[in-house]
């Protein structure tokens, strides 16, 4: 079982910093609530921190998922030449992780001044290879991302990260109100 004090690392490109993935922490409460007035952020997942309470909450929720060992969330910060990280530019998680079961899904976002950069595919990624190597032992070997069908940039974020579209999946009110797409990865897969 990984421990809260995982991180993993995707690689600087010529264009791009560093990324450090790391379990949340009591301390990103403020950062977060900064975040609430992020449209795309609202429109696009279901993030609802409002204020600074709020975004503890979520973060104890996150912590929660870390301690029963299905759900494990990290920021993502870009990291300078010099090893220093800034704040956090998205979020990926796992989640829906049990012993045994062949599959999970996985999730993120970013924050406005990271989209379009290639942050979320390179997290993506980095969370991809990790989970199936950390939890080959427990048979996982598929991976899933579900997004609406209309953000078509988590499409283009999917694709990059080798995850393949393999289903259209109808509206499922109250939590999916719209078409959904799946993309899957399974461990075998090598990434574009």
């Amino acid at each position: 079982m990984p421990d809260i004090t995982t991180r993993l690392h995707a690689d600087a490109t010529p264009t791009a910093p560093a990324l450090v993935l790391r379990p949340w922490s009591p301390a990103d409460a403020a950062g977060l609530a900064v975040l609430r007035g992020d449209e795309a952020l609202r429109r696009w997942t279901s993030f609802s921190v409002e204020d600074v309470p709020s975004a503890a909450r979520w973060l104890r929720e996150q912590r929660r998922g870390w301690d029963e060992g299905h759900r494990f969330a990290f920021a993502v910060e870009e990291v300078d030449p010099s090893g220093t990280g800034g704040p956090p530019a998205g979020h990926v998680v796992l989640k829906d992780v049990a012993p045994g079961a062949g599959s999970a899904e996985v999730g993120y976002w970013t924050v406005a001044r990271a989209r379009g950069r290639g942050i979320a595919p390179r997290a993506l990624r980095a969370l991809t290879d990790w989970a199936f190597t950390t939890f080959a032992g427990d048979g996982l070997t598929r991976l899933g991302l579900r997004h609406q069908g209309d953000n078509t940039a988590s499409c283009r974020v999917a694709g990059k990260s080798g995850y393949e579209l393999a289903a259209v999946l109808s509206p499922n009110p109250p939590a999916h109100p719209v078409q959904g797409h799946l993309h899957v990865r399974h461990r075998a897969a090598t990434p574009r």
